[in-house]
């Protein structure tokens, strides 16, 4: 295993327990504004934070670029916007086990050798740690989390293409405010009359939390890993999610749920020794190659 695989796989997972330390403590939220409130206050504070921090230069980084960029903020809002609507219509664990087809779907599609066999017992561990065969499956909450594995395997391909072609942060700053944008059209008129001073004050607090540290780390970790490795070690978020309930909010996984953890911990092993990158394209460098075939500057 390589030091740039290795890396990327640690912020991979640095990224997942952040995602799981962001939704424990924002019960409190959820339960005042509701799931897809708590969503778009997050996202909507990310899209101001952002650009603020990083100070995109829109010039630079070219229209081809730049389209791909919005694209990403259209997904980002799209996978976090599904997932809540599905979650409202099935059990957290049926939504959750098929939104997981997304990723996974990346790790057996793209990855190639030994890296594709991962994809196996990652997809049995997430089964048992979800348990999707418990309870009726709502025709409509199945759509809505078919449509989020399909935004979230489309995020992680366009996360590593904007870490390929835009240098730093710098596609980030611009893929957020685009997500904060369609969270708040979304989601923004029903969630208006209940946010309080006290709530943006906290939603900006847990914007950092989720999603601005963890989707930093992610387009880190994209330029270390292949897609097939990244979308397999995705299927450890559940592990993660066990782990912090059990910590944070005293929830005790069940037997089954341990052997669930067991089977995603041997396939983010394999797909950490298994996911370098061999070759890590030079950001600045293919900036400017778009620039130069596509000479005429984005309009700012």
């Amino acid at each position: 295993m390589t030091n740039n695989a290795r890396a990327g796989a640690l912020m991979a997972v640095a990224s997942m327990v952040l995602v799981q330390l962001g939704i424990a403590v924002s019960v409190g939220l959820i339960d005042r504004i509701g799931a897809e409130g708590a969503a778009w206050l997050r996202l909507a504070w990310a899209g101001l934070l952002l650009p603020l921090l990083v100070r995109p230069r829109l010039r630079s980084i070219g229209r081809r670029a730049l389209l791909t960029c919005v694209t990403l903020g259209v997904v980002t809002a799209g996978v976090t916007m599904l997932f809540m609507a599905s979650v409202a219509r099935l059990p957290l664990g049926t939504a959750s086990a098929l939104e997981f087809l997304g990723p996974l779907g990346v790790a057996v599609a793209r990855g190639s050798g030994r890296a594709k066999l991962w994809a196996a017992p990652a997809a049995v561990g997430v089964l048992l740690l979800t348990e999707p065969w418990h309870g009726g499956a709502d025709p409509l909450g199945v759509f809505f989390a078919l449509a989020a594995a399909v935004c979230w395997a489309a995020y992680i391909l366009l996360t590593q293409k904007v870490g390929d072609t835009v240098s730093g942060f710098q596609g980030l700053a611009v893929s957020m405010p685009v997500a904060g944008v369609v969270a708040t059209i979304v989601a923004g008129p029903s969630t208006f009359g209940h946010v309080t001073w006290q709530l943006l004050l906290v939603g900006a607090g847990l914007a950092l939390l989720l999603p601005v540290i963890p989707f930093s780390l992610e387009l880190l970790a994209l330029r270390r890993l292949t897609t097939a490795a990244f979308g397999t070690l995705m299927a450890l978020e559940p592990a993660a999610a066990l782990v912090i309930g059990l910590l944070l909010l005293h929830q005790i996984p069940s037997a089954i749920a341990v052997a669930g953890i067991a089977f995603v911990v041997a396939a983010g092993i394999g797909a950490e020794r298994t996911g370098a990158r061999p070759h890590r394209p030079d950001p600045a460098a293919t900036t400017s190659a778009v620039d130069k075939n596509h000479s005429e500057p984005a309009p700012v």
